[in-house]
């Protein structure tokens, strides 16, 4: 009785139009107020321990001010100028190079929606001046883009990793091998399409060019290594590692590229001057610069909006997550679990329910919403089946992706038609095709375990073996 209220307070609220975060709070309030026997004191209680008892949710915020910082300056642009220099001498190469840069891009930002705008405002006019249908630009990035919230760092998986209470590092072990997977995958059929259409490809501009643009993308690229690294190898966590991010991210905006800030747009080394003066001008000039880069404009735009994301989404875990206490508290992932095992189900029947759920969820919801939804229900019965949580986090990933772009709440979708000027028909026609291949990959991700639990399973046993 009580989760059918629950459920059908929270369907009803979101078929009448209420924001998701206040449906999800206000089915919860009613529940409690109504068929529990928590007080209403508890709302208040576990609004705000939710969010400051998950450690790590804190990185949420740092990697979404270090993905503003990264995309109000150009580091989009060298990414993709290196990823060209790297394909797009091959056959469709600057489609191929348009997934590279997604990729790579995806690595420093942790957002989708971020990764279409940042990477498609770019390429998708580039790749039809070059002689690309427009709806076959458009397809490709829309579905790349999903690479932002599968390729760590994830905000999607520190969102399970809090819900669910796994291992934020393993979950981002877990995404890098599948990313790069899927990433390959696009790639290919690019390839084979780009053949058999005959599409063009740019000229091969030498190793010269690689090492330039290389050199030119190498902040975005250390971000990399730098927040990677540091989890894979032990010597910070997620939160910390994402904090480091967003300081480093302001370094390269504001003192390394200088596409925001009080030195915008002034060169590193004028024209016949020597490295030591270069350096000793440089040095007094990001001296003087630091204290009024606080107060700069442009800077203060980049947190205040990155301020407004983080708020929004915090506010949508926190009701989602008083949520996903009052399934908790009534005990009903448990009654569901009972009843799903009594059925007979197995293994790999389970997974593919859970898929078509997830798939016609992420239809309606926005993904942190269902993740923290959807997870708690879910872990118990996967449990039961012998299934790896990092495994089930996966899966729900890679279907969050898949809910990117499909509509009505596709958020890739919306930013694409944003980008090409085209309706939201138009920009699903161009994006079916290429999402033939998410639900391939899909499959693949949901019954080849070792894709997702290879990585952290060896990581674990080097440092057991230390």
């Amino acid at each position: 009785m009580t989760s059918a209220v629950l459920f059908i307070l929270l369907f009803f609220c979101m078929f009448i139009g209420m924001p998701i975060a206040l449906a999800l709070g206000f089915s919860s309030v009613i529940t409690i107020l109504f068929f529990s026997s928590d007080s209403l004191s508890t709302v208040a209680l576990k609004l705000m321990a939710n969010v400051s008892e998950h450690y790590t949710l804190l990185a949420i915020p740092f990697f979404i001010l270090s993905s503003q910082f990264l995309s109000t300056g150009g580091v989009a642009r060298r990414l993709i100028r290196f990823a060209m220099a790297l394909v797009g001498h091959i056959r469709g190469g600057m489609a191929m190079a348009s997934v590279l840069a997604c990729m790579l891009f995806a690595a420093v930002s942790g957002s989708s929606p971020a990764t279409v705008a940042a990477i498609g405002t770019i390429v998708i006019a580039g790749m039809v001046r070059a002689g690309y249908p427009e709806n076959f630009a458009a397809g490709v990035i829309t579905n790349a883009g999903t690479l932002g919230i599968l390729i760590p760092p994830s905000i999607v998986m520190l969102v399970y990793a809090a819900a669910t209470e796994v291992s934020a590092a393993r979950m981002f072990m877990a995404g890098l091998i599948p990313g790069l997977i899927m990433g390959a995958m696009l790639m290919i059929g690019i390839y084979v399409l780009a053949t058999i259409k005959d599409l063009p490809r740019q000229p091969w501009k030498g190793m010269g060019e690689v090492f330039r643009s290389g050199f030119s993308a190498l902040g975005g690229l250390m971000l990399i290594i730098i927040v990677i690294g540091s989890i894979y190898g032990g010597v910070a966590s997620p939160t910390e590692a994402a904090a480091l991010s967003a300081v480093y991210a302001f370094f390269v905006a504001v003192f390394g590229y200088r596409d925001i800030g009080p030195l915008k747009d002034i060169p590193w080394r004028r024209e016949g001057e020597s490295v030591p003066v270069m350096l000793t001008r440089n040095i007094g000039r990001m001296a003087l610069a630091l204290p009024q880069s606080f107060f700069n404009r442009e800077v203060h735009k980049t947190v205040m909006d990155a301020a407004k994301v983080s708020i929004m989404l915090l506010f949508i875990i926190a009701n989602a997550m008083l949520f996903a206490h009052v399934l908790t508290t009534e005990r009903i992932p448990h009654h569901i679990a009972e009843i799903i095992t009594g059925m007979g189900f197995e293994a790999w029947s389970f997974l593919l329910i859970v898929n078509i759920l997830l798939i016609l969820g992420g239809d309606f919801m926005e993904p942190s919403a269902l993740l923290l939804i959807m997870a708690p229900i879910l872990l118990p019965i996967a449990l039961k089946l012998g299934i790896d949580p990092i495994h089930l986090g996966i899966i729900m990933v890679v279907n969050m992706e898949i809910g990117m772009v499909t509509p009505p709440v596709g958020l890739n979708l919306f930013v694409t038609a944003g980008i090409t000027g085209h309706n939201l028909v138009w920009v699903l026609k161009a994006a079916l095709p290429w999402m033939m291949i998410l639900l391939v990959f899909l499959v693949m991700v949901t019954y080849i375990p070792a894709i997702s639990l290879w990585l952290p399973n060896t990581i674990d046993a080097l440092r057991g073996f230390k």
